[in-house]
């Protein structure tokens, strides 16, 4: 039997599963996919490896990137879940912040929406520390015990989360309070806030823990299922599953810390896409990812993703080291609707059942695939390679029926209205991470990915005056290559909460030095080798008296001058200005990341500049330049050559994926063979 030598990436998006096949011994590349299963995810999952024919039994390593946890919250279908807390403080989670959406601000009618967890769910028991974590009242075991069971036999909660006041600083009532909750009750799933989270502020704190207890269930079912049903085919390797914030982790600790999945599927994007900015000399990127649900995009800055620690799901924070993504309800499968005879274009996708008019699974309703379809972007018959055929009438006579008839215009005006519609969307989203925050989007690369993101981008970088894209291969698939990438990472804080001047800096080394044994020991337990092992230290500051804050990078030199420094730098390049306040300190952490080995970018054969041997033909198509339906020159991406150039207007189809370049716009292809587009001849 031959040696594992294969990766194996799958990412599951809300139309298809994608599959990324690596050969390490060669460095070869294959990419397939296959419809998503909302029902029963694990079988789209199989469904793609299938479409490979990858033998698992060569497969060192199955790394996986789901939106499992977040759907299971969007779509309210976790476990019945109850929070064990202090006496007296029932409501945490209930009252929030009660703070009231933006976009809300001026509505008397406003509702917020329905809780995860229902009040009578909620148990208080005796027992407390001081913001200090000083022991203030001893935890009554009997209190404890009464909660537990009215929890569990009178409300049939089947999860708890479990978090009390202050218990960051000293973790011991949380533990013992689990302890006797698992004697009592051992099939009761427990989550602990000091398991997940070392950090101030009760109520982020208790919202994390509970959105933990609420998917494990369903997440350990999903992760136990897609285990047993890859071993049943031969897989042996390691099962490692992506991070919110970069990095992966092994299915093990995946399954008792969920909540960092809920967004891996676009981390594993901008886990790629910071490695080819890094390997093309690229050090401002913008990630344009644009799947069958959703819009995602994230600024990659000086070589690196921009990072938060503090996600939103839905209208509850998560304490989770997640990438900075604005992400808008705008994809391949969004739905083209009149609202009071305004076009508009999502948030409602057609998902993957019934899917776009055109793909004849039964939907009805226009979608932006189908005005794809309907301005020539996409061939029909070369739909998924060949693989899947598109019904161009049905969508067509479906977007007549919705849009073209009501507005009184032609169906390819019509679809050219719902290009127009997102890309004015995707306009906002782009600014709202550059223009807004200090960034000139004209001096990035704009890297396009996704199915259609290699279709907008170049519309995109007309529009705003971005001066390169960058289509890589299978882009439709980049997101699954980019997990290839992914190191094993854990990322561990302990709150602070003293002035920089003040802080005892021998006591800071202490802490960072306790906080690293438990990262390495975590890397440890998945595998990683001392020598694969680096340890990443960042301190969470302020100028005392504001809210927001910014992390710093300070390495091994803890001086206050030199930290100082290091943030001064940082707010003046995010805000234009620095003040004369001191610093605070919020928060220590510590990134313990275990290095992989990253599939290299190959150099195919140089070509002779002459892209004539990849041209199929011609087809007219719309061109946004021009705004009319044109001879577009239509090229099979297989065939460039690096070296090869072209202008507009004109379409790279590569079965997954088309790029379109309309007039004015010029196509080179790089040295690793990934096109740029760029504007006339710059």
């Amino acid at each position: 039997m031959p040696e594992p030598h294969i990766r194996l990436a799958v990412d599951i998006g809300g139309t298809f599963v994608d599959a990324m096949e690596l050969d390490t011994r060669t460095n070869r590349v294959r990419f397939r996919k296959a419809s998503t299963t909302p029902a029963r995810p694990a079988d789209g999952v199989l469904n793609a490896i299938a479409e490979l024919g990858t033998d698992l039994s060569t497969v060192e390593l199955f790394i996986h990137g789901t939106t499992l946890g977040l759907n299971a919250v969007l779509e309210r279908r976790g476990g019945a879940t109850g929070i064990v807390t202090n006496e007296g403080f029932r409501d945490i989670f209930l009252l929030g912040r009660g703070n009231v959406p933006a976009d809300h601000m001026y509505d008397f009618t406003y509702q917020r929406p329905e809780s995860l967890v229902k009040r009578r769910y909620t148990a208080g028991v005796v027992g407390r520390l001081d913001h200090k974590g000083r022991v203030v009242e001893e935890l009554d075991p009997d209190s404890v015990r009464a909660a537990a069971r009215t929890l569990v036999e009178e409300q049939g909660v089947r999860s708890i989360a479990i978090c009390f006041l202050h218990s960051f600083l000293d973790p011991t009532h949380e533990r013992e309070a689990a302890r006797i909750i698992h004697e009592a009750y051992p099939d009761v799933s427990l989550s602990l806030s000091t398991d997940i989270v070392r950090e101030y502020r009760e109520y982020e704190r208790t919202s994390t823990t509970v959105l933990e207890a609420y998917i494990r269930p369903i997440f350990e079912r999903y992760v136990d299922e897609l285990e047993s049903g890859l071993a049943g085919r031969g897989f042996a390797g390691r099962f490692l599953i992506m991070r919110s914030g970069g990095g992966s982790m092994t299915s093990t600790v995946a399954k008792t810390s969920p909540t960092h999945t809920v967004l891996s599927g676009p981390a594993g994007g901008i886990v790629g896409a910071a490695y080819l900015a890094e390997s093309l000399g690229r050090d401002n990127m913008l990630t344009f990812d644009i799947g069958g649900t959703s819009l995602d995009a994230c600024v990659i800055e000086r070589g690196g993703a921009v990072a938060a620690y503090e996600a939103q799901l839905e209208h509850f924070p998560l304490l989770i080291p997640a990438y900075d993504i604005r992400t808008i309800g705008a994809g391949g499968g969004s739905i083209a609707w009149l609202d009071r005879g305004l076009l508009k274009v999502g948030p409602r996708s057609a998902g993957a059942d019934p899917g776009p008019v055109c793909y004849g699974r039964g939907g009805t309703e226009p979608t932006v695939t189908d005005a794809a379809v309907v301005l020539g972007y996409i061939d029909p018959d070369r739909f998924l390679g060949g693989g899947m055929g598109l019904q161009a009438g049905a969508a067509r006579a479906a977007l007549t029926r919705a849009v073209a008839e009501p507005l009184g215009l032609t169906a390819e005006a019509a679809a050219a209205g719902v290009v127009d519609v997102l890309l004015a969307r995707t306009v906002g989203a782009v600014r709202q991470i550059t223009v807004e925050r200090g960034h000139d989007p004209r001096v990035f690369s704009l890297l396009a990915f996704g199915g259609a993101g290699p279709l907008l981008a170049p519309l995109l970088a007309r529009e705003m005056g971005i001066r390169e894209v960058v289509v890589p291969f299978a882009p439709s698939g980049f997101s699954a290559w980019g997990m290839l990438c992914a190191d094993i990472v854990d990322d561990f804080a302990r709150t602070v909460m003293a002035t920089l001047d003040d802080a005892d800096l021998d006591e800071l080394e202490t802490l960072y030095k306790a906080v690293e044994a438990d990262a390495v020991a975590s890397l440890t337990d998945q595998g990683v080798s001392p020598a694969d092992t680096v340890l990443e230290r960042q301190l969470e500051l302020r100028y005392l008296g504001q809210e927001h804050s910014l992390m710093v990078t300070v390495g091994r030199d803890l001086r206050p001058d030199a930290i100082r420094t290091a943030f001064e730098e940082l707010h003046h390049a995010r805000y234009g200005h620095t003040m004369g306040n001191r610093l605070q300190i919020l928060n220590l952490r510590v990134r313990g990341i275990g290095r992989t080995h990253r599939p290299p970018l190959t150099e195919p054969a140089r070509g002779d500049g002459d892209p004539g041997r990849a041209l199929l033909g011609h087809r007219t198509a719309y061109d946004v330049a021009t705004r009319e339906m044109v001879p577009f020159a239509v090229y099979d991406r297989d065939g460039l050559a690096p070296g090869d150039t072209f202008t507009g207007p004109a379409l790279v189809d590569e079965g997954t994926s088309t790029t379109v370049v309309p007039s004015g716009q010029r196509v080179e292809v790089d040295p690793h063979g990934y096109l740029l587009v760029t504007l006339g001849d710059s």
